[in-house]
């Protein structure tokens, strides 16, 4: 199109992939290897991914800065996150606190919210019965002799130990049911569908109701750990699902957590880094998560605290680790966080949230409804948690006081580690002692000179969100405003690079980092399931490549909607190189047919084009407009359509067959045949550019062999688009041709139409006329028409019957119209017959002088001017 393009593509080179993958191949010997040796494994493996990966994107033909990527694990880049690290903390957005995390038990970390998908799985479905503390009963709640329960209801058995309170509405009303003569507290709208539930009568005369704020003084015992606990009010609570009482550990969920701060509960939590219950947790202590659950729900219905059989399920839509496809658990840990409702400056103004917010219309979506997506995401998330308990990634570059836990207020540390790692890569930072980067430390809160120095890395999101930073900015590039015109990646990004990238330029440099996002969709199996090496029913692209070269892959990309997720399978495949055979042969066709035709010499200008070429050119001219048109929208998946079908309908099916015979019998150089190859050339060259950026290696090779104009580039890479016909272009690209063309566009629009109408009436009646055996070929035939209106004959008689003969690729056509036929037969009516002539043994049409000589004369006048 014209523009220069830098694409500079990358690699997210630390992280949670690598080091599990390197875990496999080092098994027993990492128990013995320090973290540096570790590191340096992968780092060396990631090397090799890249290296693998570049020559697979070479060999696809992808042009970009391959000789200079960007890597995430380059000593300057990795200085560059810390950098940006550190502008976060002074602008006092950091911190650390005790806050619920998703967590991955199988790889033992915290998790991002893009780092959690969500599938089916099939949970314990329980409801439990925990006993009222006498002393604590209101009055109302006295009357009858059995004690009463508050009733909750999980899903997660295994939180049980972790129980703190448990929270009612203080806006719903409460009833006393009975069941099995035992009193039961839940939330009257939910009462009927508790009793179903746990397969107790339905009985219509309950006991009283009680309003939720009436509940707040009472207390009750832990049915398995010797301690009491609260009720208290809170407005999460719901009556859509459950006993409208909420069991609430405040460990093990954000609602949870926030309640516990308010009302000063216990927050710690009594699950392990690898998911199995600590000391706290009593006698279910040392068992993981999926036994305890089992375990937990045995002693309740054993002591009679469980009012549901243990054996009840629900199968519901559950976070699991998007790697090693578990369940994850949420776990109160102490991580460090970025705060998006803090003001950015400080002090006031615009949170990052509302920032981010507000920043979306100045960024092009593409599609647009990336703009709600990700705007629905922006305002729900919550702070964004940044470190990760693993071994291979950039520091976290913070240090806290041993004594009381403060961190360290040195703003010098984080430029001096980044100017040492710009040396010697992250790995500085966990070899040296915190003296190295800092002299004589000491805590602004306690006045303690011992330091303890953070060992979690960074989440990758925020090595991907710097990449503005460690790629683009620099020498040249502007103080403000993005430095990106385009980001590209699949749907999952809203909520990972975009997102991150986003966030950490509206903080670090007050704009987004990007001026438009196109986001494309994922490659699923031919049934519509996600495509993953881990499924095993991903198509292996080298085998696709090797079989039937890269291409087709090419073609799959670009014809497929990346809007929606994207089908691929072997049957599709298959059903591509039938169209990728097509446009070949197209291409073929044209250069077999421009073997002796030089451009400068022998072109002719539109006045001795026959208007069969001219209407050609012109329906090729407006589908290059069209595809032109959407390649600029980013909807190549479009552009690819409108020329696959020119090929195959317009040009192979249409304009092609009815050229043949002008191509093939007339002489060389006959004004008629230069014509054709005029057209042949124009629609060949334009072809080649607008397939260059899909079939890569088709386009440059049939661009060696296509005659060139001066100065013509070598390679058809080297090429602009075709020009509008309007561009003003001088004498250039064949500009006087494509002009006038499109002037007459409209007109040769209205002329052949009718002609085209009657092409396919003939077309039906040929076949049928094979079919009954009155001819072979379609050339053998001699069409007849009897048109029943003056008007049509009219519309028609701008063609000579030669004219329609060859348009219908047919020996020969005569018609009768008007008062000559009978007024009652269908307004056309074509009849086909077997011409009386001979076959020309040249050019295999039928004619009345070859009944006596071999070929028609024609054909003796085109071999007088032959060789």
């Amino acid at each position: 199109a014209g523009f220069a393009v830098s694409y500079g593509p990358g690699w997210d080179c630390h992280g949670l992939p690598i080091e599990v993958q390197v875990d496999k191949q080092l098994g027993r010997r990492k128990q013995s290897m320090s973290a540096a040796e570790f590191r340096a494994a992968c780092r060396a493996y990631a090397q090799e991914q890249v290296a693998q990966q570049r020559q697979s994107f070479l060999r696809l033909g992808v042009g970009g800065q391959w000789d200079s990527p960007y890597l995430t694990m380059d000593y300057g880049y990795e200085a560059a996150i810390i950098r940006q690290f550190g502008q976060l903390v002074a602008r006092g957005l950091l911190y650390k606190g005790l806050r619920p995390t998703h967590w991955c038990p199988v790889h033992r970390t915290a998790l991002a919210d893009a780092e959690i998908e969500y599938a089916d799985h099939a949970s314990p479905s329980a409801y439990v019965a925990f006993d009222v503390v006498d002393a604590s009963l209101p009055p109302a709640l006295r009357d009858g002799d059995a004690p009463l329960q508050l009733v909750i209801w999980t899903t997660t058995p295994w939180t049980l130990p972790a129980n703190q309170a448990i929270c009612v509405h203080p806006e719903l009303d409460y009833q006393v049911v009975d069941v099995g003569g035992r009193r039961c507290l839940v939330a009257q709208a939910l009462s009927a569908a508790f009793l179903t539930a746990i397969g107790a009568p339905a009985n219509p005369a309950q006991g009283m109701t009680i309003a939720g704020r009436e509940l707040a003084q009472l207390r009750y015992r832990h049915p398995f750990l010797p301690r009491a606990s609260p009720v208290l009010l809170a407005t999460h609570v719901t009556a859509d699902v459950g006993t409208g009482c909420v069991h609430t550990a405040p460990a093990h969920g954000a609602d949870d957590f926030a309640v516990g701060v308010a009302h000063g509960l216990e927050l710690s939590c009594p699950v392990d880094a690898a998911g199995v219950l600590m000391a706290p947790a009593g006698p279910f202590a040392g068992q993981a998560l999926q036994s305890a659950s089992a375990a937990i729900l045995a002693h309740l219905e054993a002591s009679g605290h469980l009012l549901s059989s243990r054996t009840a399920t629900l199968t519901h839509r559950y976070p699991h680790c998007w790697r090693c496809h578990k369940p994850i658990l949420v776990r109160a840990t102490e991580q460090w966080f970025v705060a998006m409702d803090r003001p950015l400056d400080g002090k006031e103004g615009p949170s990052l949230r509302q920032r981010a917010l507000e920043s979306l219309t100045e960024v092009r979506w593409l599609p647009s409804w990336g703009k709600q997506r990700m705007a629905g995401m922006l305002s729900k998330r919550p702070d964004w948690c940044l470190s990760r308990q693993r071994l291979w990634g950039v520091p976290v570059v913070m240090a806290y006081c041993s004594s009381c836990q403060t961190p360290l207020a040195a703003p010098e540390l984080f430029e001096r580690v980044a100017t040492r790692v710009e040396k010697e890569g992250s790995e500085a930072w966990f070899a040296e002692p915190l003296e190295a980067f800092v002299e004589a430390p000491r805590c602004v809160a306690c006045g303690h000179d011992t330091f303890v120095k953070e060992s979690d890395i960074l989440d990758v999101w925020f090595d991907s969100g710097a990449s503005f930073a460690a790629v683009l900015e620099g020498p040249g590039a502007p103080a403000t405003g993005p430095l990106c015109d385009l980001v590209l990646e699949g749907s999952d990004q809203h909520r990972g690079w975009f997102h991150a990238a986003l966030l950490l330029a509206l903080c670090n440099r007050g704009a987004p980092p990007y001026r438009a996002v196109l986001t494309h969709g994922f490659v699923v199996d031919g049934q519509g399931k996600k495509i993953s090496k881990s499924l095993g029913n991903f198509v292996d692209p080298q085998q696709t490549i090797a079989r039937d070269g890269a291409e087709l892959l090419r073609l799959w990309v670009a014809q497929e909607d990346p809007r929606e997720d994207v089908r691929l399978s072997p049957q599709i495949l298959a059903r591509l190189s039938e169209s990728y055979r097509k446009v070949r042969n197209t291409l073929r066709f044209i250069l077999g047919n421009l073997g002796d035709f030089r451009p400068a010499e022998d072109s002719v200008d539109a006045a001795a084009l026959t208007s069969l070429d001219r209407m050609a050119l012109a329906r090729h001219l407006d589908c290059v407009a069209a595809v032109r048109r959407a390649y600029a929208d980013c909807l190549f998946h479009q552009g690819v359509g409108l020329w696959v079908d020119h090929c195959t309908s317009e040009l192979s099916a249409f304009y092609f067959d009815v050229l043949k015979d002008r191509l093939y019998a007339s002489a060389p150089a006959a004004a008629g045949r230069r014509a054709a190859q005029t057209a042949l050339y124009l629609i060949g060259r334009d072809l080649l550019r607008l397939l260059a950026p899909v079939l890569c290696f088709t386009a440059e090779e049939a661009w060696g062999h296509l005659p060139k104009l001066p100065g013509d580039p070598y390679s058809v890479h080297l090429c602009l688009y075709p020009p509008a016909p309007q561009t003003p272009a001088g004498d250039a690209d064949m500009a006087p041709l494509r002009r006038a063309i499109a002037a007459q566009s409209a007109e040769l629009g209205r002329h052949y139409a009718p002609l085209l109408a009657l092409r396919r009436q003939v077309n039906v009646a040929l076949e049928a006329a094979r079919r009954e055996k009155i001819i072979g070929a379609s050339t053998q035939a001699a069409v007849h028409l009897r048109l029943s209106a003056a008007e049509q004959a009219a519309a028609l008689q701008a063609f000579s019957p030669a004219e329609m003969a060859d348009f219908f690729i047919v020996s020969s056509v005569r018609w009768v119209s008007g008062d000559a036929v009978d007024s009652q037969v269908t307004p056309i009516e074509v009849q086909i017959t077997a011409h009386d002539g001979g076959r020309c043994a040249r050019c295999w049409l039928w004619r009345a002088e070859v009944v006596a000589a071999q070929i028609c004369h024609r054909c003796q006048e085109a071999m007088q001017h032959v060789a």
